[in-house]
């Protein structure tokens, strides 16, 4: 371990290798005939392909350092946290780590679906060293936050997923870990469960605990971190300041497979592969949504869209606090009464960030089949820098009932930038300022002395 008693997780060159066998019967070949070689003086032979799920992964956290770790599905990420919590043995490098490490890895790992709830709790539990008096002492709190009742005495295995997470969750926290690592598990939580999670993290964030936290939401990272990892392909590309990581992160995801290894080498070299701070608009044709979903079309089909700046030019890379066009056009093949469009901006995580309606709005105007309209929405980008998904609908009368005559959801991305520092957090700028005055002036005042 290193030296410094601040560093509480020290990984160095760390490396996980799997052999990976193309039949079951290769495993019995490679466990003797390897030893038959060796004996009668003759070169082994593998029977097996080597796959690293991580190669020469450096990384130093301190004690009160809440640090994302991001990538791609497969990347390496729920392997790294597995090492570091010691649920699985490096092939190559070391991991030290310093205090009592609570893991939230996979959902249910560490729980016997046989056992119940209870039984679950006092095992975990002792597994990290606490005594029954200890346990004993911190049950209650745990069933309590989890929220199950009734249910910490039936068999785990009859738990729905997310009761399953709120236990796995509460046991965690309550052990009062030194280091506490989560691997994505909150996303199975409801709302209301998962910002009473964020809660208690922010106040173990307080009381100066270390947290490691795997997500896909590049805003929590942005929001809750104070470095981010960038894993892809079980290397690590990158670590700094969040929304710089989360930037090349979104990057390297939203690229054409052509692209992708040239994304990765500039991350490698320290090249920024997104405008420097002071751009202007731009489009990036690799830039397109993998999540488009069209509905059914009754009678309107929803033409291509996209986004232009006031002066008509395409764009996809938006500035912060600059005006923009959102434009689609609807062709009719059948006529409909109460013609109402619409659009809807959402983060990357799903949240509805704002949107609105327009059109014929419910005047008892038909519009007849064979006529195509054009649709704009004039917006202003008051949005923090991000990835965020546009939707376009169009609805109508249809027997009777007013509903969608074709929707798309996620019909397009588009990224925000920051030509320059503007203080701004959350997901909406509303362009607040913040005046910092002594205190000794403001009582001056108030007492009327200035």
């Amino acid at each position: 371990m290193s030296s410094d008693p601040n560093i509480v997780i020290d990984v160095r060159g760390l490396g996980k290798c799997y052999q990976i066998y193309a039949e079951p019967i290769d495993r019995l070949k490679q466990f003797v005939l390897p030893r038959l070689s060796r004996a009668v003086g003759r070169q082994p032979h593998d029977y097996y392909e080597s796959f690293w799920a991580l190669t020469n992964v450096d990384l130093t956290v301190r004690q009160g350092e809440m640090v994302g770790i991001v990538g791609r599905n497969g990347s390496g990420k729920s392997t790294l946290l597995q090492l570091i919590c010691g649920t699985l043995s490096p092939t190559t490098g070391s991991v030290e780590t310093a205090g009592r490490v609570a893991a939230l890895l996979e959902l249910g790992s560490g729980f016997n679906p046989e056992y119940t709830g209870h039984d679950n709790v006092y095992m975990n539990a002792a597994l990290l060293g606490l005594s029954k008096a200890e346990i004993d002492a911190r049950f209650d709190d745990i069933v309590e936050f989890s929220e199950i009742g009734a249910f910490i005495q039936q068999p785990v295995k009859t738990y729905s997923s997310g009761m399953l997470m709120r236990l796995a969750f509460s046991v965690a926290v309550h052990l009062e870990p030194d280091v506490l690592v989560i691997d994505e598990a909150l996303a199975v939580g409801d709302e209301r469960f998962q910002r009473k999670c964020f809660g208690m993290i922010e106040s173990f964030r307080n009381a100066d605990k270390t947290i490691l936290f795997v997500s896909h939401s590049g805003g929590t990272v942005v929001e809750l971190c104070d470095r981010a990892l960038l894993l892809d392909g079980g290397e690590a590309l990158a670590i700094g300041e969040p929304k710089e990581i989360i930037a090349v992160y979104q990057k390297l995801i939203y690229a054409a497979p052509a692209a992708s290894e040239q994304i990765r080498q500039e991350i490698r070299n320290e090249v920024a592969p997104d405008p420097e701070p002071g751009v202007d608009e731009s489009f990036d044709p690799a830039l397109v949504s993998s999540s488009r979903l069209e509905y059914e079309s009754h009678g309107v089909q929803i033409l291509p869209q996209g986004i232009t700046t006031a002066a008509g030019e395409q764009v996809n890379n938006l500035i912060r606090g600059r005006d923009y066009i959102f434009r689609y056009a609807a062709r009719f093949d059948s006529s409909f009464e109460n013609v109402t469009f619409g659009m809807m901006i959402k983060t990357i995580s799903g949240v509805e960030v704002g949107g609105g309606t327009s059109g014929l709005e419910f005047t008892g105007t038909i519009v007849d089949a064979g006529n195509t309209l054009q649709v704009d929405y004039h917006f202003s980008c008051n949005l923090t820098p991000g990835l965020y998904f546009l939707n376009a609908g169009v609805q109508g009368r249809l027997d009777g009932v007013h509903t969608f005559l074709h929707r798309i959801v996620d019909a397009l991305c588009f990224r925000v930038l920051e030509p320059e520092f503007s203080g701004a957090t959350g997901i909406a700028d509303f362009g607040c300022t913040a005046s910092i005055t002594p205190l000794e002036q403001v009582d001056a005042r108030v007492e009327g002395r200035t």
